[in-house]
């Protein structure tokens, strides 16, 4: 057996401050809002719309 002893105490605080530094790290970046893409969709389909009633007429 070896005589080195490792202390887990160390390792954990080590992960629990990575951990903390990432929780803070998503918080701080503001979210996506889906809000562009669902108003680009919805503009490209009326375009598509107004342009099919216009050669279908």
């Amino acid at each position: 057996m070896s005589d080195q002893h490792i202390d887990p105490a160390g390792n954990t605080q080590a992960f629990r401050a990575f951990a903390n530094a990432r929780e803070q790290e998503s918080e701080a970046t503001p979210k996506k809002s889906p809000l562009l893409p669902i108003i680009a969709v919805v503009a490209a389909i009326v375009i598509i719309g107004v342009a099919a009633f216009l050669f279908l007429r």
